[in-house]
């Protein structure tokens, strides 16, 4: 059997996909491009970020200003964070605040039309495909402000001991069409803001702000850290490096040692904010359980996340190496150079005996070199100069790129297959059904790097999900150096192949991600689902290690009653949801798919293709009998997040009698714990 895996020095790859120059655009206000009206202004735009209990909350707060003579409607694209479920719209009238509901996406457009045409005021929030969710607001008033607040949730993974955070504003440059009937206004003219909260279970050492110099970065202690980052705040602690602010164990500053900038100076959205943050050393494998049970003879739902100890050893054989770069049109600007400098840098680290292969694709594929070449350094020399010569240009043939990658593999050797792409296909074969099929003609492990906000993730990672193997989405503000040596620590090392997870002894339904193809050093496993009843519940994850078989398992109670986190609700219906758009994706949309989406996005009140939020005033609400469900839903988790924000970190690991695994986790520390791998980037040495 052919096996896929990377060595440690091919991270370097993941430097290509983080040091291009900045998009062409970016998420920010947009209007109609009708020749006489100018894009409105952004006054305002803050932020705020709370990680806790295994999730992020962020909430979004924007102010408009129309500097025209006449009415308009305003349109706020910005790119999906990945696995997000819009929670919240709301929209400021007559200086009330009107939250949105959840309506089938046919309905919300057709009432909101209505509401526009009679010159009411109105907001809209649709999902565009994988791409955006898009805001509409009517009508912001002529020489006058809007203000609207949105609020999504996502889950938040801890990856070899690094958690990371994007808070997306790039927006990828990959929808030329759509780019070119509007006009963008990035910059926010007053006042920026970006507060994150940390409030970590598990004790942190270090947090991290890449390419954000006026980052003010404080801890009340190991578990409680805040970053702040805006145009009236400056950085209060020591830079170390030009790009970054870092702070360990530092208390917080006390807010009159703060020195404001000017608050008139502009801030661009023009570049994601990228946060890290790093446990401390020695931590054990372990297992964690979040739950939401108000009511004790009702069914609850809970959050399982497990973070296995390090037992995958690290592999040391010679490989063959290909490498399928994507050098369409979209590559443009700065990413085709940083490509090719990564992979000259990985060809040059290779050993004599390994081999490798380079091909391209846009419109057609090219193979530079002819098969499998010695990793000589006459040869390296040769396609690294004929890799200098290469210009972007042409459509995305990706299809064609994939298969010619798949081909001439050796039985007898160990090869990989490393993908860089934004997976927009747009020549020859485009359908996600040809790509699966391709994939299932071979034995092998597809490693696929996905650039740009805008890309096509649901393609890429159904292909990369269908070989086996793993993609890693990036933003151009990731930390190059500390992405690289994680990506590299993962997959140099052996992983636990056919992954099942079981939960016996308690009723357990709707479980999520329970079988996973592969789990690689580092990577947890989160998992969703409802209960019902209380009790000790044995909980077991199964695998192949180089074909050897493993089994861990622990035994832990779940609470009769809990009511700390609602907001699991919405995260395990999004995780549903999820699946079931996955099988729409792969297979073709089928109308139970649907319905079953669109009953789970009304009943937890959550945006998709087929829902839409909808703003309007409360007589409209009335008029069309629109029940408050989302209103009320907001209620319940809004007093839950203050308690929370009032009482001490929580603690939810649950394997502390019976430890699931008997080895520390993953760790990016050179020593102390773990089996090393690196160091997450210098600042983290």
């Amino acid at each position: 059997m052919k096996t896929m895996i990377f060595n440690m020095k091919m991270g370097i790859i993941f430097l290509i996909l983080l040091v291009a120059t900045p998009n062409l655009f970016a998420a920010g206000l947009m209007s109609p491009v009708d020749g006489s009206s100018p894009p409105l202004d952004i006054r305002e735009h803050h932020v705020d970020v709370t990680i806790e209990d295994g999730y992020a909350i962020t909430k979004v707060e924007q102010v408009f200003y129309n500097p025209n003579q006449k009415d308009l409607e305003a349109n706020y694209s910005f790119p999906i964070p990945e696995k997000a479920a819009v929670a919240e719209f709301t929209v400021w009238i007559d200086g009330k605040l009107v939250t949105g509901e959840v309506l089938e996406k046919k309905q919300a457009r057709q009432i909101y039309e209505e509401e526009k045409a009679a010159g009411n005021d109105a907001g809209l929030t649709e999902q565009d495909g994988y791409k955006t969710f898009e805001v509409f607001v009517t009508p912001v008033r002529a020489g006058q402000d809007t203000r609207i607040r949105l609020t999504y949730l996502q889950p938040v993974h801890v990856d070899t001991g690094i958690g990371r955070y994007v808070y997306p504003l790039e927006e990828g440059g990959v929808d030329e069409e759509k780019l070119a009937f509007w006009t963008a206004n990035e910059t926010v003219k007053e006042k920026f803001s970006f507060n994150l909260k940390l409030r970590s279970s598990y004790p942190v050492e270090a947090l991290r702000a890449p390419n954000q110099p006026n980052a003010m970065i404080s801890s009340l202690d190991d578990q409680q850290h805040q970053i702040r980052i805006g145009n009236s705040v400056n950085k209060l602690n020591t830079t170390i490096g030009q790009d970054d602010a870092i702070v360990e164990d530092e208390k917080a500053q006390p807010e009159e040692n703060i020195q404001p900038q000017n608050k008139s100076s502009a801030f661009e959205l023009n570049k994601d904010i990228v946060v890290y943050w790093r446990h401390t050393a020695g931590l054990n494998g372990s297992v964690d359980l979040v739950t939401y049970k108000p009511d004790a003879a009702k069914q609850g739902t809970f959050m399982l996340s497990i973070t296995p100890g390090d037992d995958l050893k690290p592999i040391t054989e010679g490989k063959d190496w290909a490498f399928v770069l994507d050098i369409s049109g979209s590559m443009s600007g700065g990413k085709l150079s940083s490509l090719i400098d990564g992979v000259q840098q990985a060809i040059k680290a290779m050993k004599p005996e390994d081999r490798f292969r380079i091909i391209l694709f846009s419109n057609n594929t090219h193979e530079m070199t002819e098969g499998y070449t010695n990793a000589t350094a006459e040869n390296i020399n040769r396609y690294t100069n004929l890799l200098q010569q290469q210009q972007t240009g042409g459509g995305t043939n990706l299809y064609a790129g994939l298969a010619k990658g798949l081909k001439s593999l050796d039985a007898d050797r160990t090869a990989s297959i490393i993908l860089v792409t934004d997976g927009v296909a747009n020549v020859g074969n485009t359908e996600k059904h040809q790509f699966l099929e391709l994939v299932r003609k071979k034995d092998v492990r597809l490693f696929t790097f996905i650039m740009s906000n805008s890309a096509n993730r649901p393609l890429l990672n159904a292909i990369t999900r269908e070989s086996g193997g793993f993609s890693a989405n990036v933003s151009n503000s990731d930390d190059i150096s500390g992405q690289m040596l994680l990506a590299a620590s993962k997959v140099s090392h052996e992983a636990l192949h056919g992954v099942n997870v079981s939960i016996s002894g308690i009723k357990v339904t709707d479980l999520t991600d329970r079988h996973l193809s592969s789990l690689y050093r580092g990577q947890q496993i989160i998992l969703f689902g409802h209960y019902r009843g209380e009790g000790e519940a044995t909980v077991t994850v199964k695998g192949k290690i180089s074909g050897e078989k493993k089994t861990y398992s622990t035994k832990f109670n779940f609470p009769a009653t809990s009511d700390r986190n609602p907001e699991i609700e919405r995260l395990w219906a999004f995780a549903q949801i999820e699946q079931m758009q996955q099988l729409n994706d792969d297979f073709g949309e089928q109308a139970d798919l649907k319905a079953g989406i669109t009953d789970l996005a009304l009943e937890y009140s959550i945006v998709t293709e087929y829902t839409s939020m909808l703003v309007v005033r409360d007589e409209v609400f009335n008029k069309h009998g629109i029940k408050r469900k989302n209103l009320k839903r907001l209620s319940v988790e809004e007093a839950a997040q203050l308690t929370r924000s009032q009482a001490p970190v929580a603690n939810h690991r649950v394997d502390t009698q019976q430890p699931m695994y008997s080895q520390p986790r993953a760790s990016t520390h050179r020593s102390g714990g773990g089996s090393g791998g690196g160091a997450m980037g210098p600042l983290w040495l």
